[in-house]
Order: structure tokens, then C-alpha cells, then sequence
């Protein structure tokens, strides 16, 4: 499979792919889910269109945010005050991916609204990275293993409305079914994130949505969306 990171989605990109609600939280859990990595990236290119301008304006806002705060604070609190801000800025990033896999309306602001999960946001964040640092203390394996399976955790929080350890054990559990395609899946698209890099960016207009809305489609094919089943 090739997929040029350059190269704009057809005009057929408009038909709905994979629209459906998905599974639920416990088909998830149990593993009542199969997927292909083509079809998952496939699909991830075809939805870049009509968002990419979305994230580019999204992206100058984090840039600013982030030169911003660098600028304010400093040491420690630079680094508490950078993650009590762009954690759920990040959720909002993703969200942006799950809407999108369900094909429901998204907007510049959806970046900015999920600050009301502020705290159970940040204990899963730092759960995560606590648990992956010993993990990859212990002959790495465990670390890779867990950075793998914590991928769907922030999602979760917001969308199931699940606590922080809940949300880390139905992304583990879930992913864990199926743990070497997610970290394929992901693998590849790294690489095609790689090669938008290299003539001065360009190509991170198609890329970065692209990996934004794979992590969308996996969440749906695991979890579901719950606002596309009101539909």
C-alpha cells in the first residue's frame, strides 16, 4: 500500500466511510472488535478533507500557547502550567478525531472544549507516565507495551465519562486484543508522518489530521461513539 502525504484526497473522499456508531465500551473490553490497518488508514486519508484547515489554525494556536508559556513561566511550574493546558487541548485534538470517524460536525473550538475534564485528565496523564517509566525501566518491553495500550485513554475519559485508572484499563484491556495492528497501524503512519516532514513541512497539512483521525477510527471500531447512536 502507498499513500502519497502530499497528494490531496480525491473528490470521492466526500462519501461516508465507516460511518456507523462502532462497538461499545465492553465490546472493547472483551475484544468483540477486528479491524484491517489498509482500510483503517485508508479511510483516516479520505477524512483529511474539509479538516485541514481546522488543525492548521489549531496548530498556530499551540505554538503560541506553548512560546507563551515558555515566555511567562519557567522551571517547574513551566512544566505544570504547559500540562494543565495542553492536556485538554490535546483531548480536544483527539475528539476532533472521533467526531470525524462518526462523521459528526467538527470546529476550531472543540480544541478548547474539554478544560471541564481538566483533573481526571491529568491524573490519567501522569498514572500513564509513571507506569510507562517503570515499564520501560524494566527491560523496555513493558513501556512499549503500555504506551501501545494507554492510547485511547483521554478519549475515554471524556467521551465515556470514565475516571482516569478506569479509562487507562478499558484502553488496555482493549487494545490489548489486537496490540500488534494498533502499534502497526501506528508504525505506518509514523512513517508517513516522517517522509510530510522533509520538503520544509508541507505535507504535515495532510498528515497530522491523518494521524488524528486514525486514532478517531480505532476509538470508533473499539468503543463507538455514543452521539452517533442518538442519530
Amino acid at each position: 500500500m502507498t499513500i502519497n502525504p502530499y497528494q490531496p484526497p480525491a473528490t470521492e473522499s466526500h462519501e461516508k466511510v465507516g460511518t456507523s456508531a462502532g462497538g461499545t465500551l465492553q465490546d472493547g473490553i472483551e475484544g468483540n472488535y477486528d479491524f484491517s490497518i489498509t482500510d483503517v488508514l485508508k479511510e483516516a486519508w479520505q477524512k483529511t478533507y474539509g479538516i485541514k484547515w481546522t488543525f492548521f489554525a489549531i496548530g498556530i494556536v499551540f505554538i503560541l500557547i506553548a512560546v507563551g508559556i515558555s515566555l511567562i513561566f519557567t522551571g517547574l511550574l513551566q512544566q505544570l502550567i504547559f500540562m494543565i493546558i495542553m492536556y485538554p487541548f490535546l483531548v480536544g485534538i483527539m475528539m476532533i478525531g472521533v467526531r470525524r470517524s462518526v462523521e459528526l460536525p467538527v470546529s476550531f473550538s472543540m480544541a478548547f472544549g474539554y478544560f471541564g475534564y481538566t483533573i481526571p485528565i491529568i491524573i490519567a496523564a501522569f498514572l500513564m507516565s509513571v507506569l510507562m517509566i517503570i515499564g520501560t525501566l524494566l527491560l523496555i518491553i513493558p513501556g512499549i507495551y503500555l504506551s501501545v495500550a494507554y492510547l485511547l485513554t483521554l478519549p475515554l475519559i471524556v467521551e465515556k465519562n470514565l475516571g482516569a485508572w478506569r479509562a487507562m484499563e478499558a484502553s488496555r484491556k482493549a487494545i490489548t486484543h489486537h496490540w500488534f495492528k494498533v502499534f502497526f497501524t501506528y508504525f505506518i503512519m509514523g512513517i508517513i508522518y516522517i517522509i510530510s516532514i522533509i520538503p520544509l513541512g508541507i505535507g504535515l497539512i495532510w498528515s497530522i489530521p491523518m494521524m488524528v483521525n486514525v486514532g478517531g477510527i480505532l476509538y470508533r471500531i473499539m468503543f463507538g461513539v455514543e452521539e452517533a447512536r442518538g442519530q
